[in-house]
């Protein structure tokens, strides 16, 4: 594969849309749709080359037992999916401060220990250069509503059962998915 150029289509307020051009084994032209976080991606080393756009929450109750999920009206597939409390870390903010922002936004809770950071992960590799920061740790405190009008979330603690139930009927983010089915099999 040899990566020729990037050419910007469309850009919009939170993603803009490129067609990446490289040449394939065979010697064939192919224009590769991605969609990225930076409005102005020129070279092929931005792909990669960048600091994480958002944070993921893997949070557990201080006893270890339960789970924090989401469940989340997602515009794109049109439906609820289960999904781990999760946001784009702004300006100027470390990850640290966007995980407790986030968490309190989406679901009211205080994040009161990080036990583990994970290194950058990408969110969607087939069309995305979206890069992630895991925190997993523990929360604390009272449910309350999104202070969005614009994510529509229930969050709450789900138990190894729960989850095994979940996983059987309801949508998930394929992270959280993956994620639930090695926890409940504990």
């Amino acid at each position: 594969m040899e990566f020729k150029n990037i050419t910007k289509k469309e850009e919009g307020k939170y993603i803009t849309r490129y067609d990446l051009l490289y040449e394939t084994a065979d010697h064939k032209d192919k224009i590769y749709e991605m969609i990225s976080r930076n409005p102005n991606l020129k070279t092929r080393e931005e792909l990669t080359e960048h600091s994480a756009d958002a944070v993921v929450l893997i949070l557990h109750n201080r006893e270890g037992d339960k789970l924090l999920l989401n469940k989340e009206f997602r515009m794109a597939c049109g439906d609820f999916v289960f999904n781990f409390p999760a946001g784009l870390i702004e300006p100027g903010e470390s990850f640290e401060e966007s995980a407790g922002r986030e968490l309190k936004e989406e679901t009211g809770l205080d994040l009161v220990e990080i036990e583990s950071i994970l290194p950058e992960s990408f969110s969607a590799v087939g069309f995305s250069n979206e890069k992630n920061i895991c925190v997993i740790g523990v929360a604390e405190g009272e449910f309350a509503p999104s202070d969005s009008t614009v994510e529509e979330i229930e969050a709450a603690w789900y138990t190894k059962d729960e989850v095994r139930s979940l996983l059987q009927r309801e949508y998930f983010a394929a992270r959280t998915q993956a994620y639930c089915y090695l926890w409940s099999k504990e």
